[in-house]
C-alpha cells in the first residue's frame, strides 16, 4: 500500500464506523488528538468521552469489519487521482475546523490547499433564478475574487452556477462544495464548469467518490459551505429553500448573512426578504459586503485586467419606450403591449431589435427582461 494510503487509512476506518458521526468524531479527535489512538483506546478510555454511545464503541472495538471497505475507497481514491484532506492536516481550513461537526475526511480535485491564503466568502441562492439573480451572482462574485476573496458554492444550477462563472471570468479562486461523490457531478451539464473550477480552485466532497447527489446529502453539504466562508450571500432564495438552510448555519456559526432584495412580486425573493427582516445585512452592491469585512480586503492586483465600460447601443424612440418599461424581472409581451399602448407589430419588432442589440433578453413563454451584461 503507498505511504499516503497507509497514513490516511485511519481517517477512512473511522468514516466506515456505524453511528459515529462528525460531530462524536471531532470529539475523539479532541480526547486522543489523533485517529490511531481512538482506534487503540481502551474501552474504558472511550466511555469518558460524553456523547460516544455504546454502539459507536462497539464499532471502534470491531474496526476490523470495516478495514476493506476503507481501502477499497482509498484505492477509487488513488486511481482517479483524486487528493485527500484531513482534520488533523495544518492545510485543512481553520475556519471549517471550527464548526460543531466538520467532515472528519475531504476528498478534492484541484487546489483545496490555498484556500487557507484567501478569506472564502460563499453565494448562494435559487436554482431556478431570473436573469436578475444570474447576473447579480455573477457581478457580486466577480468584483469579490477582484477584492482578493474565494468564491464557495455548491455548483447547482442557477445561483450556484452563476457564482462559480463570476468568479471564474474575473481571474480568482473559487470552490463548489458537492452534494455528491467526485466521481457523480451535479448537475451533468456542468462537467465543463466543474473542469474549469479545479483547474482555478477546488472541487471537493465528503462523500465517497461513487455517492448519488441524493436530496438528503445537500442540506448536509451546506455547513460545510457555510463553515468555509467568512460569510454567506443570499442572492434569490423562496420560502422554504436550501439557502436558507446555509444562511441560517451561517449565522448558527457567528458568521455574516447578507441578502440581494429583489422584487416584491417574485416569490424567488421571498426567501431573501424573510432573511431581511431578521436581520441580515441588505446587499445592493459589492460595497456593502467590503465595508462589513474590509479588514479582509486586498488592493486588486495592477495586472488584473479591468473591463472597460461599454456605451449601450443606439435605441429609435419605440425602442427607447420599450427599455424603460422593463427591468431584470421578466415581463410577458402581452403586458408591454398593453402598457405601451402601441400596435403589437411595433412592439414585437422593437424586441426583437432590442434583442439582437444585447439590449434585452427573451425567455420562454414570450417573456422579456432587460440584459444586465
Amino acid at each position: 500500500m503507498h505511504q499516503d494510503s497507509e497514513k490516511h487509512l485511519p481517517w477512512f476506518i473511522l468514516r466506515e464506523i456505524p453511528f459515529l458521526g462528525n460531530r462524536a468524531c471531532k470529539k475523539l479527535i479532541l480526547e486522543f488528538n489523533t485517529p490511531e489512538n481512538i482506534l487503540s483506546a481502551p474501552e474504558t478510555e472511550l466511555r469518558r468521552v460524553k456523547g460516544i454511545s455504546k454502539k459507536i464503541i462497539e464499532g471502534i472495538k470491531n474496526q476490523s469489519r470495516y478495514k476493506k471497505a476503507a481501502l477499497r475507497e482509498l484505492k477509487a481514491v488513488a486511481e482517479n487521482c483524486v487528493k485527500i484532506a484531513t482534520l488533523d492536516q495544518k492545510s485543512y481550513p481553520p475556519l471549517l475546523k471550527l464548526i460543531p461537526d466538520p467532515p472528519p475526511v475531504i476528498t478534492y480535485l484541484g487546489r483545496f490547499e490555498d484556500s487557507n491564503s484567501r478569506p472564502c466568502l460563499s453565494i448562494v441562492g435559487s436554482r431556478n433564478a431570473t436573469s436578475y439573480g444570474m447576473n447579480t451572482s455573477r457581478h457580486l462574485s466577480g468584483q469579490l475574487v477582484r477584492a482578493g476573496f474565494t468564491i464557495v458554492s455548491g455548483m447547482a444550477r442557477g445561483i450556484d452556477s452563476a457564482a462559480h462563472q463570476g468568479a471564474l471570468a474575473g481571474q480568482g479562486k473559487t470552490i463548489a462544495v458537492l452534494g455528491s461523490g467526485l466521481k457523480k457531478i451535479y448537475p451533468r451539464e456542468n462537467q465543463v464548469l466543474f473542469s474549469k473550477i479545479c483547474e482555478n480552485g477546488a472541487v471537493i466532497s465528503e462523500f465517497k467518490l461513487d455517492t448519488e447527489p441524493l436530496g438528503r446529502n445537500f442540506p448536509v453539504r451546506n455547513r460545510i459551505i457555510a463553515g468555509l466562508s467568512l460569510g454567506t450571500i443570499v442572492v434569490e432564495a423562496e420560502k422554504r429553500s436550501g439557502s436558507l438552510i446555509t444562511a441560517r448555519l451561517a449565522g448558527e456559526f457567528n458568521r455574516e448573512v447578507f441578502a440581494v432584495p429583489g422584487s416584491i412580486r417574485s416569490r424567488r425573493s421571498e426567501g431573501t426578504h424573510a432573511l431581511l427582516k431578521q436581520g441580515a445585512k441588505l446587499v445592493e452592491n459589492e460595497m456593502d459586503i467590503l465595508d462589513e469585512l474590509h479588514q479582509f480586503v486586498h488592493v486588486q492586483s495592477p495586472e488584473t485586467p479591468v473591463k472597460a465600460k461599454k456605451n449601450k447601443p443606439r435605441m429609435d424612440k419605440v425602442e427607447c419606450i420599450i427599455y424603460k418599461m422593463l427591468d431584470p424581472y421578466p415581463r410577458h409581451i402581452d403586458r408591454i403591449v398593453e402598457t405601451s399602448r402601441l400596435e403589437s407589430g411595433k412592439v414585437l419588432a422593437a424586441l426583437l431589435d432590442l434583442e439582437l442589440k444585447g439590449l434585452v433578453l427573451r425567455h420562454p413563454g414570450n417573456y422579456y427582461s432587460i440584459s444586465e451584461e
